[in-house]
């Protein structure tokens, strides 16, 4: 009865590792790369935005020196 007992552990535990494998590759409900792109876009806007805002002051600016520097 033993020998019984020490057969079933394995046995259960392949049952259960083949459970939870079943279970780790389910299929998944599928997702879109739509938010993600998305917000990559918006990211991207945002980002050139800023560049031109930045160098928009600085050409101004430099124009302003310039013109001003021969007084």
């Amino acid at each position: 009865m033993a020998a019984l007992a020490w057969l079933l552990i394995p046995l259960v535990a392949a049952v259960g590792a083949g459970l939870w494998g079943s279970w780790a590759n389910r299929t998944r409900r599928a997702r879109s790369d739509g938010p993600e792109l998305d917000g990559y876009a918006r990211f991207r806007a945002a980002m050139e935005k800023s560049a031109v805002m930045e160098r928009t002051p600085v050409v101004e600016r430099t124009a302003r020196e310039t013109s001003h520097s021969g007084t």
